[in-house]
């Protein structure tokens, strides 16, 4: 219960410390509602010239859109690294990993936070806007939330293990654009998995980054199997969680063996 309690405080501070930056929050949610529009219109030429692309109907494509920029936020979809990174390259991640909870779940609890936090500032303007210019479809599969967390879940997890190479590299800057490319191309973001010639489809639908945009999103719409859906999701929240784990007893070592 005491470990329980401690969590759920770590998740209101996330909320709290994210709800203090209400303009960023705003600027965020208009930008991502701009590009929404703009993306739309792409999409629904495209749609036009070519009926049924990636097995989506028009209103689907249009919806798919809408719910990629609304994804954005909660899922950091442009792979900013966790808080934690500082304090690596400054050497205070000592204090951080003497605590009395493990800096993964620690960790996990706060970003949770933010992702609620968000997921209200900047996932719900650009979709409102969005139905209220164009025709979305309804969320169709009752197992869109869980699909949701999961996909916070799977994102804080690539994040964690991009964040901890800061232990090993002296600049980290390289790691995140990597993984921000890596994850806006691949998790469906620029466009539907489904558009994707052959093997790099097959690719990027097995990557954990199909598992933070392409998933929710198609869960939304209905077209994916749901167990198969969430199960393929949790694989990937659990392995890199594991992974995490273990990556940060090996750096608690470098710390020891370092001084910090």
């Amino acid at each position: 219960m005491t470990a329980f309690v401690l969590y759920l405080r770590l998740f209101q501070y996330g909320f709290r410390r994210h709800s203090t930056y209400l303009a960023a929050a705003l600027a965020g949610a208009f930008t991502n509602t701009v590009f929404g529009i703009l993306r739309a219109y792409v999409l629904i030429a495209l749609w036009e010239a070519r009926p049924g692309l990636a097995g989506y109907t028009l209103t689907q494509a249009v919806t798919f859109c809408f719910l990629t920029q609304a994804f954005i936020g909660p899922m950091q979809v442009f792979g900013r690294g966790l808080s934690f990174g500082d304090r690596i390259r400054s050497g205070d991640i000592a204090f951080d990993l003497v605590r009395p909870a493990p800096l993964l779940l620690w960790s996990l609890s706060e970003d949770l936070g933010r992702a609620a936090y968000l997921a209200f500032a900047r996932s719900l303007p650009p979709t409102l806007i969005g139905a209220a210019l164009f025709t979305m479809a309804g969320p169709v599969s009752p197992w869109f939330l869980p699909s949701f967390l999961l996909g916070i879940v799977v994102s804080f997890g690539w994040r964690y293990l991009v964040t901890l190479t800061s232990c090993w590299t002296s600049d980290d800057r390289g790691m995140h654009t990597l993984s921000a490319l890596l994850t806006m191309f691949f998790s469906g973001m620029v466009l539907p998995l489904g558009l994707f010639p052959g093997w790099l489809r097959t690719v990027a639908e097995a990557s954990p980054f199909a598992a933070m945009v392409q998933v929710p999103a198609d869960m939304w719409l209905g077209t994916q199997p749901p167990l198969q859906a969430l199960a393929f999701q949790l694989f990937w929240a659990i392995a890199l969680l594991c992974l995490g784990a273990l990556l940060t007893a090996a750096a608690r070592r470098k710390v020891v063996v370092q001084g910090g």
